[in-house]
């Protein structure tokens, strides 16, 4: 997978994208990432990427025309087309259905958002917009870092165990049940005993209440449409109800 972003801060990105699994998927051929800074698609000696809004207000607008020629230079940099994303309050929420989509195309070219947003025309270049969450940020680096690594590590490869993309939160749309590791006591806590007793089958079922049990207590909202056993719909309720009961 080859991971295009344009930004007019590039230097933010090197100490993320160089070490630990990103550092080591490009290294290893898994993922080539490569970042660009808009400013070199600039004309004036100022190296300009914005400018006022039309119509007045507060703030500034990134500028349509070093845009377009970096998204033109940059396309061109590999045969495969890439799918456009820009990083936007107003786009689609990441999430990890989102992300598996996004991580199953073989090129993206993401473009962060600076100061007031993108000039309009600009969205005409993009196959979609994406947002981290509800809240305001100082640009679009962070939610580019965000995306990056949560499509990297799914790439094949890039993980050193393959179970460990898909045996986590979020991955079936449930956060994941509680880890433990040595030493099995620890300042009078114990490690769960069905998690010692070898018995795979035992701890296949204490890990999937435990992960029903968790979502329920902390992101019911996830439960919506989940696939679910009667018994296990049962239970979630039951978690749902004391959490409701505990509050009031």
């Amino acid at each position: 997978m080859r991971i295009d972003i344009i930004s007019v801060l590039p230097e933010m990105f090197g100490p993320v994208l160089d070490t630990s699994i990103l550092g080591r998927a490009q290294a290893s051929g898994v993922i080539e990432i490569a970042v660009h800074d808009l400013r070199d698609w600039t004309d004036d000696r100022h190296r300009t990427t914005d400018d006022y809004p039309f119509g007045g207000g507060p703030g500034m607008v990134m500028k349509p025309e070093p845009v377009y020629r970096a998204l033109d230079a940059v396309t061109a940099l590999s045969d495969a087309e890439p799918f456009v994303v820009l990083t936007s309050p107003q786009g689609r929420r990441l999430d990890q259905a989102l992300v598996r989509e996004l991580a199953a195309r073989p090129r993206l070219l993401i473009l962060c958002g600076r100061y007031e947003g993108f000039d309009e025309r600009i969205l005409a270049r993009a196959d979609l917009e994406v947002s981290i969450g509800d809240y305001v940020l100082t640009g679009g680096e962070l939610p580019a870092l965000v995306l990056t690594d949560a499509v990297s590590r799914l790439q094949p490869g890039a993980l050193g165990c393959s179970d460990s993309a898909t045996d986590e939160s979020f991955s079936e749309g449930l956060l994941e049940y509680p880890q433990y590791t040595r030493p099995a006591i620890f300042r009078g806590m114990e490690v769960p005993p069905v998690l010692v007793s070898g018995d795979h089958a035992r701890i296949a079922a204490w890990r999937r209440r435990e992960s029903l049990r968790r979502t329920a207590e902390r992101r019911p909202d996830l439960l919506v449409g989940a696939a679910l056993s009667p018994e296990e719909s049962e239970f979630v309720n039951g978690v749902v109800q004391k959490e409701n009961a505990d509050r009031d």
